[in-house]
């Protein structure tokens, strides 16, 4: 089922023919969700689609920082006709990962590329796009959700090991939420907190000026990339 999936996207879309992926495009997460469609469910999921009306819109979310992908339902309560769905992928997840490890755990499976760890991510939002045509809603927490995903695609768990933004700061620039740490703005030397990591640093300087925040001090936030910090020396 892997392979025959994999090959039916690779033809369709010519960024999807290497293990590593040097790019990926909206274009492309639309080509693996209908050999996903095609293989695994014989396009039963566009055939729900097209029964309901509902169009299916395809995303990378470049600032998706946990989660490996999405599937959302959007329905206008008040219009029964608005019912849409999106599928949204994390590149950043996808390719700082193998940029940084040799392999990462994806639904229960060992993924030694950026192409495994993909497919891998779209099985998964495929069931969930499953069941919410068929059930209105989703939970990969559920018995249900593993049951259908292991039977079609042979997943083992529900989550993955690739790298955030979080651990790889902890990982390779020892910093995590909370450290004090200095860095360089324009000309300044500025100390402050780490207050939040995604694809940079959210950094809170004590500022008379700035904004107060719950421990009853004011700061001015920056968002500073990873390698411009050092963690304070200072006590």
């Amino acid at each position: 089922m892997f392979a025959s999936i994999r090959d039916a996207a690779a033809a369709r879309a010519p960024n999807l023919r290497r293990d590593q992926l040097e790019r990926l495009s909206a274009t492309d997460v639309e080509h693996l969700f209908a050999a996903v469609d095609h293989v695994a469910f014989g396009g039963a999921l566009n055939a729900l689609l097209r029964r309901r009306r509902a169009p299916l819109t395809f995303r990378l979310g470049k600032r998706m920082t946990s989660s490996g992908g999405t599937t959302t339902r959007f329905q206008d309560a008040r219009n029964p006709d608005s019912l849409r769905f999106e599928i949204a992928i994390a590149p950043r997840l996808l390719f700082t990962t193998f940029q940084l490890a040799p392999a990462a755990n994806v639904c229960g499976c060992e993924c030694r590329s950026t192409r495994e760890a993909l497919q891998r991510v779209m099985e998964h939002e495929a069931v969930h796009l499953l069941e919410m045509l068929v059930w209105t809603t989703s939970s990969c927490r559920r018995q249900r959700f593993r049951s259908i995903t292991h039977r079609c695609f042979g997943h083992r768990a529900s989550t993955h090991s690739l790298i955030t933004p979080t651990q790889m700061a902890a990982q390779y620039y020892a910093i995590r939420i909370g450290d004090v740490v200095e860095f360089e703005f324009e000309g300044r030397s500025l100390t402050g907190v780490v207050n939040r990591i995604t694809r940079r640093a959210t950094i809170l300087v004590p500022d008379r000026r700035g904004q107060r925040y719950s421990d009853g001090a004011r700061y001015r936030k920056y968002y500073v990339p990873m390698e411009m910090l050092t963690r304070s020396t200072s006590k």
